[in-house]
């Protein structure tokens, strides 16, 4: 069988966050016929999930950048999270360039209640995205931060210049014992520096679930737009970036589609490489 795993954010989903009749149609139509269909992204499982309601969802999900792999019914595959004292340094130096982090995480792994940390003292980049959460039942503010016992995503946002500075120092100071991916939002005007544990990005998350798939997959084809999916297209067989992907990612594709995202470029190829 086939398995395809594709990015959310600017490759499956339109720039509105919905996923269209057409995409929602094709992609349910391919699971009936026995494909393997999943998604990498860096979003939460939860949010995931709501996004892509209405869709036929058979196999785990790569969520937070890698971080957590987990089933549709949120039972958990792989959690590859930063332990607690490691999770209170990189808050430590994130304060000595005057910045607080978010965190996503876990009290428990084998349940999985995600919660989302902010502090309460918000930089602009900060509070525009909190305004969009702010119904989100994971949210707590915190007076002063503090890690949670599985810290699966430790995240800055702000200038790309500053982004730069902290993600210097982190890696300076703690010398592989942490994963940094530095990229522009694609919604807000800023940067985001996401502080990951060494085997939580997508590259290693789908080794994971290949293994959990137990050799049932004869190709593994991938769809992305960023640079958070490069690692992924080298592991797979066949690498397809969107219209719209930033050119280091079509540099590392295999096929480059002709319509973007908001074209559904991922749903078009996959219905136009079965057509009958």
């Amino acid at each position: 069988m086939n398995l395809f795993v594709t990015d959310l954010d600017k490759t499956f989903l339109r720039s509105d966050l919905s996923v269209s009749s057409y995409s929602r149609k094709v992609w349910n139509e391919r699971v009936k016929k026995g494909d393997l269909l999943s998604v990498a992204t860096a979003r939460s499982l939860k949010k995931s999930l709501e996004l892509l309601e209405g869709l036929e969802l058979k196999i785990p999900l790569i969520t937070l950048d890698g971080a957590l792999v987990a089933t549709p019914q949120m039972e958990p595959i792989a959690v590859n999270s930063i332990d607690p004292d490691l999770a209170q340094e990189i808050i430590k130096i994130g304060l000595e360039f005057d910045i607080e982090p978010f965190i996503v995480g876990l009290e428990n792994r084998e349940v999985l209640n995600e919660k989302f940390l902010y502090p309460k003292r918000l930089n602009r980049f900060q509070k525009t995205l909190i305004e969009s959460y702010k119904n989100d039942s994971r949210l707590r503010a915190k007076e002063k931060m503090a890690p949670l016992k599985e810290n699966l995503k430790i995240v800055y946002m702000g200038e790309e210049a500053d982004m730069r500075d902290l993600e210097r120092e982190l890696k300076g100071t703690l010398k592989g014992a942490v994963e940094t991916k530095l990229s522009a939002d694609p919604y807000i005007d800023c940067h985001f520096l996401t502080v990951l544990h060494p085997n939580g990005d997508k590259s290693h998350a789908l080794e994971e679930l290949l293994e959990y798939l137990e050799g049932e997959v004869s190709q593994v084809n991938v769809f992305g737009d960023s640079l958070n999916d490069i690692g992924m297209f080298k592991k797979a067989d066949l690498a397809i970036a969107v219209k719209n992907a930033l050119t280091q990612v079509k540099e590392e594709a295999d096929v480059i589609l002709d319509h973007t995202n908001d074209e559904d470029g991922v749903a078009r190829y996959l219905d136009g490489h079965y057509q009958q």
